[in-house]
């Protein structure tokens, strides 16, 4: 099968497409003939190097976390899905990615794709709507009525965040530009701060929980608006300072995603019901010069809602 891999740690450059041998599933798992996947941050990141003492890999890497497809072979064990089941995924984080025309997703980690849901959507939303799921509601313990800080809302995890924080009856407010005030607000956010023109928390103060997905200053100064004792701050991009925590009377900490596939049937269930939209901001078809742009254009992180890279 045709796949973009690495051979060693560099620049964009280093995605090429070659050909490598098809996935053979295990007793538990079944081979996705691959419709769509989807851009993270997870992806440049490991490709740079940035995270080699943490997923230390053999190389050729396919990169790629996100799957929607259909079901081209099952294991043995396998007694809940079949041939021709149309499936998307959060596959378990190995070298084996979801940058091919095949890729191997373990049983249980499967969900159904919605009839009302395209492959490119549903490619947008494990990876990114796991992360903010396991953010707001395993970890920040979100309740109704609370009120929540989601930095960059218009990112990919931040635009499924602030629908997902309003669907459980939290007052939601974000961070992100000008430009994308009335998108997030469509999205049921109730207030947007302009980042470049406001400080928030400058404007902020007695918020129950923070998902920071910026790391740095913004981590540093988001202790300052949290409600003291009670407050809960929730990071995916580093380790929260240990006297900040106490400083500020609060808990804090970094998360790792875990894959899920009953809560990502959950999440179909809200597409389904038209409670959970997936913004798909770009398309690209799947190639060795197309991943190449993606990764370059998720390094800004301006993208706008998710990359996502199609199969013919």
């Amino acid at each position: 099968m045709k796949a973009v891999v690495i051979e060693q740690y560099g620049e964009k450059e280093e995605l090429k497409e070659m050909n490598v041998p098809d996935p053979v599933p295990g007793e538990h798992q079944v081979v996705v003939k691959l419709k769509a996947t989807s851009i993270n941050p997870i992806d440049w990141k490991l490709r740079a190097g940035y995270l080699k003492q943490m997923m230390d890999w053999e190389f050729p890497i396919i990169l790629g976390w996100d799957a929607a497809g259909v079901i081209t072979e099952v294991g043995s064990a396998v007694t809940e899905w079949k041939i021709g089941d149309e499936v998307f995924a959060r596959p378990e984080t190995t070298r084996f990615g979801t940058y091919a025309e095949y890729t191997l997703v373990d049983d249980h980690l499967l969900a159904a794709l919605p009839v009302s849901v395209t492959f490119q959507e549903a490619a947008s939303i494990p990876l990114a709507g796991l992360t903010a799921w396991q953010a707001l509601f395993d970890h920040g313990q979100l309740k109704s009525g609370e009120t929540v800080l989601i930095h960059a809302g218009a990112g990919g995890v931040g635009s499924l965040a602030i629908q997902l924080a309003k669907n459980a009856g939290a007052h939601v407010i974000t961070t992100a530009s000008e430009k994308n005030k009335e998108f997030l607000e469509s999205l049921g956010a109730d207030q947007v701060i302009d980042y470049k023109s406001t400080d928030f928390a400058e404007v902020l103060s007695d918020i129950d929980l923070v998902f920071d997905t910026m790391g740095d200053k913004i981590q540093a100064d988001s202790f300052k608006v949290l409600k003291p004792g009670t407050g809960r701050l929730i990071s995916i991009v580093g380790e929260p300072d240990e006297k900040l925590k106490a400083q500020y009377d609060v808990t804090a900490k970094s998360i790792w995603l875990e894959p899920n596939g009953e809560q990502l049937q959950k999440l179909a269930l809200l597409m389904a019901e038209g409670k959970l939209k997936a913004i798909v901001g770009t398309e690209i078809p799947f190639s060795e010069k197309g991943l190449q742009e993606a990764h370059e254009l998720s390094a800004t992180h301006h993208a706008k809602g998710k990359i996502v890279i199609t199969f013919e």
